[in-house]
């Protein structure tokens, strides 16, 4: 185990679903033109996209559907996904050659790993983190994502004035989120007011997860907050 980089505490479990045919074409198609594979070094960004445009990173993208039309709307963006669960991987890569979607890349690991050893400081414009498992047993909160030393990390690879974007549909750990990113000497939060929680900025697709949510009367939380200039 590397010193540099200790055993981390998993924010996720390995549910191996089965994979569709589709999604298993996908996969097999798809994969060497938009997956990019486990290997070492840091990544090369404007090789991989072949332009210089700004790098959106979303950190555990589910079944993709909201990343893919992230990138079908802002096509002068570019967009890496990482998600663990294959299935998930299948279907994006699915969505990617249904739309042509060049300014997507699709990475099938752990997130952490990756932004440790192979995102290169100050290379990302924007992270965002939708819907992460709330782990809601108190006992389990130690595995919940967004912790201080995560977001320590997230910080040194935005660019300065970059935005790191959280999304929840639990309270609890909305409010332990905006405890976490107050407490930072990196960020600010986007709200003109000072407070934690944003409206849904139109970029953000509603999940239909999501929507079901809201039918029910169940809130949802936005955190959008910039990257400080003068940040260490």
């Amino acid at each position: 185990m590397d010193a540099n980089h200790p055993r981390q505490i998993k924010s996720f479990v390995l549910r191996q679903g089965r994979l569709t045919k589709g999604q298993e074409l996908a996969l097999a198609t798809a994969w060497p033109q938009y997956g990019i594979a486990e290997g070492q070094g840091w990544l090369d960004f404007a090789a991989i996209f072949g332009n210089a445009a700004p790098v959106s990173l979303e950190i555990g993208f589910g079944n993709g559907e909201s990343l893919a039309q992230m990138a079908r709307t802002a096509p002068e963006r570019n967009f890496l996904g990482i998600e663990v669960h294959t299935p998930g991987v299948g279907h994006l890569l699915h969505l990617v050659q249904k739309y042509q979607l060049e300014n997507l890349r699709v990475m099938n690991t752990d997130a952490v790993e990756i932004i440790q050893q192979r995102i290169p400081t100050g290379s990302l414009n924007r992270i965002q983190i939708y819907f992460p498992d709330p782990w809601h047993k108190k006992r389990h909160h130690k595995r919940r994502i967004i912790q201080a030393a995560f977001v320590s990390l997230l910080a040194t690879r935005l660019q300065a004035g970059g935005l790191l974007h959280l999304a929840t549909d639990w309270q609890d750990y909305a409010q332990a989120m905006a405890e976490v990113l107050d407490a930072s000497p990196d960020f600010c939060t986007m709200n003109p007011s000072g407070e934690p929680f944003s409206p849904r900025p139109e970029f953000r697709p509603l999940t239909k997860f999501e929507q079901r949510g809201l039918r029910l009367g169940h809130g949802v939380w936005d955190l959008l907050y910039c990257k400080q200039e003068l940040s260490h």
